[in-house]
């Protein structure tokens, strides 16, 4: 059966990313010369940065710190310094979240997001959805063009891919988190984890190896990230010695450093989780809630609930503002989701559990393994498990 041409567009489209650059600001500023602008202006490492649209386009390029850093500048020799390998496998990760982006805000993903390539409705809630699939593709083929990637294991396919024998790098992902909202444009995002490909199970068959590779501890993890797709595409990353933000630059197609050395607050104010599941709850979370919520919680301030039902960016949100995220039952998956957001959040001076245990010290024994996951401040997610009892262990009336 033949494809649509919008599937065959969004599989086969090999352009760069962006297509036709308008470069701000514009050459000719007659049309706005009657209007007023405030002067913008941004910080990088305590310095001021001038605003192009207000010093007439011009700019310095000689990479001071009075400029922007790229993502792969700030990782590169003369920054992170996180080693060549690495660094091309970032390059090729960065632009194949670009595509998703790209894809995610095309007016096509309306149609992909509702049918399936046969035409037929989706049904299951948590089933692939052809925007997932089309995700899972870009970033396996940016993989294998990047000769970094041994494995790449993916919540949208049941066993890992072996790409490369020789590559030095495992990657586990979540192509696109929050799919299933996208028809009513809710944010969504790419969730990625790194480990060293393990050499000594080299010798075993590759269905085994690729396996073994993929259900490495959170432990060992040696970078993670994730790609938020909203009112800007903003790709936060760590490699272990702190959590860094970078937006991307339409008019350059870079990601461009925001937000360095991330640090989530020690305590917040919102806590973020699906309360219409309130009487579901076991007896120590619904007390938290009720708690922290009047204002008589350890902060003595009432909490406010905020939740987007996207993992991407109710975590975003948290990072930014500190408080809690939470899905309290055994629903988000350690490999692909659990565990890489850990490492963001712990590197950014923050605590990630499943309301007993850190998720980082759990050991997975299913690729495709489910857990309780909570995710925020320290004092908030310390005050959340001095309650003992936080885990949802009943579902009734909807399936995991």
């Amino acid at each position: 059966m033949m494809q649509s041409s919008t599937t065959q567009f969004l599989f086969y489209s090999t352009s760069p990313f962006p297509r036709n650059l308008t470069y701000f600001p514009p050459q000719n500023l007659g049309f706005c010369k009657y209007l007023r602008y405030r002067q913008r202006m941004a910080s990088f490492k305590g310095s001021r940065v001038k605003s192009q649209f207000n010093s007439g386009g011009s700019s310095d390029s000689s990479g001071g710190e009075d400029n922007f850093k790229t993502l792969i500048d700030f990782i590169g020799k003369d920054g992170e310094n996180v080693g060549e390998d690495i660094v091309i496998l970032i390059s090729h990760l960065q632009y194949a979240c670009k595509r998703i982006a790209a894809v995610v805000s095309s007016p096509f993903n309306s149609v992909l997001g509702k049918k399936g390539f046969d035409g037929s409705p989706m049904g299951d809630r948590d089933a692939p959805k052809p925007l997932d699939i089309v995700s899972n593709e870009i970033i396996l083929s940016s993989l294998r063009n990047s000769g970094k990637a041994a494995v790449m294991a993916s919540e949208e396919v049941d066993v890992p891919v072996w790409i490369t024998d020789d590559g030095p790098f495992v990657v586990v992902t979540d192509p696109l988190d929050g799919s299933r909202n996208i028809d009513a444009s809710i944010p969504t995002g790419t969730i990625f984890g790194i480990y060293n490909r393990l050499e000594e199970l080299d010798h075993l068959p590759i269905e085994e190896k690729a396996q073994l590779n993929s259900l490495q501890s959170g432990a060992r993890l040696i970078a993670a990230g994730y790609v938020l797709y909203s009112s800007a595409t903003i790709l936060c990353v760590s490699f272990g010695s702190g959590t860094h933000a970078f937006t991307l630059d339409h008019t350059t197609g870079d990601f461009v450093l925001t937000h360095p050395r991330i640090k989530v607050p020690p305590r917040g104010q919102i806590y973020s989780v699906n309360d219409a599941r309130y009487f579901d709850w076991p007896e120590g979370l619904r007390k938290y809630i009720d708690t922290v919520r009047q204002g008589k919680g350890k902060f003595p301030k009432k909490y406010s609930a905020r939740y987007i039902c996207s993992l991407v960016a109710d975590f975003h949100r948290t990072l930014m503002y500190g408080g809690v995220t939470m899905n309290p039952r055994d629903h988000l998956r350690l490999v692909y989701e659990a565990n890489p957001l850990s490492f963001l959040v712990e590197q950014a001076g923050g605590r990630g559990s499943d309301g007993k245990v850190k998720i980082l010290s759990i050991q997975p024994v299913k690729l495709h393994q489910r857990l309780p996951l909570f995710l925020g401040s320290s004092e908030d997610m310390e005050e959340l498990e001095s309650y003992g009892d936080v885990q949802q262990k009943i579902n009734p009336g909807y399936e995991v």
